[in-house]
């Protein structure tokens, strides 16, 4: 049996394909080991992963994770998946690459991460050739939900958000300025916190679609102007997007790569079915 998993900041994504070959999905929550250590991961895995798993019967676990990007990172989620999964082969590798592996397969081309956080990349049709460091939510993660979810709670907490909105929002959350200053300088997951506000945007961008256009668009010419525009003849490659704020805004992200003149190619929420596909029939060959 075989496990594959897209793991991002705040959700990760298994997909069991189980002896008979039938494949069978399931969630957890997200492993960053810039945030989450292995003692935590093996906590959360035993408590989340369902009771039809075997674990001992796994012979091999794929796992592509935020922050996966380093060989101390790596090793954070190694070590806690073999204690997890004690009889499997660990492959551990960044999550943009699952991006590439199921944007493009095996076809060169350009691939975005637009999701709790940003990355972008060139890649070669098997690895990744060139990568922009985003530098994370606190220096950078332009597009990201995180950036949205900073300038959403700026604009709450300034008195800048349109009137109905922010008593929508105050219905909805209960935060003082207080306690937004808490979750963001005292608890963990600051990261995970703000992107969670993107969402409430979007469930309101009907009716706010000025306030909504302006904030989606002002994040994603940010992605642009610090990241995409920075890799060497970009406007020859088409963009191609994983992740739930790029899907959840493809409309406004459409408008601003046509102003940088820059084509829209594959954009999908989540990549567990295309990555699955890939290891199925690409990968051993």
């Amino acid at each position: 049996m075989i496990l594959i998993a897209d793991g991002g900041s705040t959700k990760t994504n298994w997909c069991l394909i189980n002896e008979a070959g039938r494949k069978i999905l399931f969630n957890t929550e997200g492993y960053n080991p810039y945030f989450s250590k292995t003692d935590y991961i093996i906590e959360s895995l035993k408590k989340s992963i369902p009771d039809y798993l075997e674990t001992e019967k796994l012979t091999e676990v794929n796992y592509y994770g935020a922050g996966c990007s380093t060989e101390g990172n790596r090793k954070i989620v190694s070590d806690a998946m073999q204690q997890v999964f004690p009889n499997a082969k660990i492959n551990i590798g960044h999550d943009l690459l699952a991006s590439c592996r199921a944007l493009l397969a095996d076809e060169a081309g350009f691939a975005a991460i637009l999701g709790t956080g940003t990355n972008t990349c060139l890649y070669d049709g098997k690895d990744i050739t060139l990568n922009i460091d985003s530098l994370g939510y606190f220096l950078g993660d332009e597009g990201s939900g995180c950036f949205i979810g900073k300038k959403i709670l700026g604009d709450y907490m300034k008195g800048y958000m349109p009137k109905g909105l922010r008593e929508s929002f105050y219905d909805n959350f209960a935060l003082t300025n207080e306690d937004i200053f808490d979750h963001i300088y005292n608890k963990p997951l600051p990261n995970r916190f703000c992107a969670g506000f993107s969402k409430f945007l979007y469930d309101f961008k009907d009716n706010y679609e000025d306030y909504t256009f302006t904030t989606i668009d002002h994040a994603f010419t940010a992605f642009f102007d610090n990241l995409v525009t920075h890799y060497p003849n970009y406007k020859d490659y088409k963009l191609n997007c994983v992740g739930s704020v790029g899907y959840s805004f493809r409309d406004i992200l459409s408008v601003v790569a046509d102003r940088y003149e820059m084509g829209i190619g594959k954009i999908i929420r989540s990549p567990i079915d295309d990555l699955v596909d890939y290891h199925l029939h690409i990968a051993g060959k």
